[in-house]
């Protein structure tokens, strides 16, 4: 007997730096795990965005590891003095943090021993009882402890890590979505949008607007993680803005 996926795996992302907020660097990261969760079947139900502050990355950090079943960091594991994730981690476990000979290896592949500062062994400091997440990149890795999984801000270098950690997580079943085009306002469907969504409570049932050359266009998204409920909501939406057409001649 094979073991069957749990029905819903969550997540979610924890993005840390003052240069997210302060809107000088755009973040990447959020848009790239949403779509690699949902491909391999975790569901990420929150993101947060927090400041270079310990005492805010610990608080969000402990919400969100007893909400989720991952917690994914990215930012702040770099050699400077803001860079203050680890720490954070530490504090919310209560571990002490201590310095990774593997790390330190890895890094002298890549510089001289004297080049090997106070401020770049900051990258080889660990929870204790963290496992490393590797990263082929550059090879200093990202770590995780308990339900945490701590990564670099640096997309390309995210990346990397999320490939690494990913084979090792909980999967779900995957969602199945399907779109349709609605070729009328939200407004003139939407009421009848909500009985659909209400009938098929399994579902989850959305429209969504967008604005290409020049017009609008809506699209209703049916998402659920039967296959053939999912065909059948659709079924129902199609049915739905036919006789909309209709009514309008």
């Amino acid at each position: 007997m094979t073991d069957q996926p749990a029905l819903s795996v969550t997540a979610a992302v924890l993005v840390i730096g003052d240069e997210i907020l302060s809107g000088r660097t755009k973040d990447k990261n959020i848009g790239y795990i949403a779509e690699y969760m949902t491909n391999i079947g975790i569901d990420l139900r929150e993101v947060r965005v927090v400041p270079d502050v310990m005492d805010e990355i610990v608080d969000a950090l402990n919400a969100l590891r007893a909400r989720y079943t991952y917690v994914f960091t990215t930012g702040g594991i770099g050699p400077t003095h803001d860079d203050i994730t680890a720490d954070a981690v530490a504090k919310a476990f209560g571990v002490e943090l201590y310095e990774d000979q593997r790390i330190i290896e890895a890094m002298l592949t890549r510089m001289k021993p004297e080049d090997l500062n106070e401020s770049r062994r900051r990258m080889a400091r660990v929870p204790k009882g963290g496992e490393l997440v590797p990263n082929p990149v550059n090879k200093i890795p990202g770590f995780r402890i308990g339900n945490v999984i701590v990564m670099a801000g640096v997309p390309m270098i995210m990346q990397a890590m999320l490939d690494s950690v990913a084979p090792t997580l909980e999967t779900g079943v995957k969602l199945t979505m399907q779109s349709v085009d609605a070729d009328a306002p939200e407004g003139a469907y939407a009421a009848a949008l909500g009985d659909i969504a209400k009938a098929r409570e399994n579902l989850s049932i959305g429209s969504y607007p967008s604005y290409v050359d020049g017009k609008f266009r809506n699209q209703i998204i049916i998402r659920g993680r039967d296959p053939q409920e999912v065909a059948a909501g659709v079924q129902d939406v199609e049915a739905m803005l036919a006789t909309l057409r209709a009514e309008r001649g």
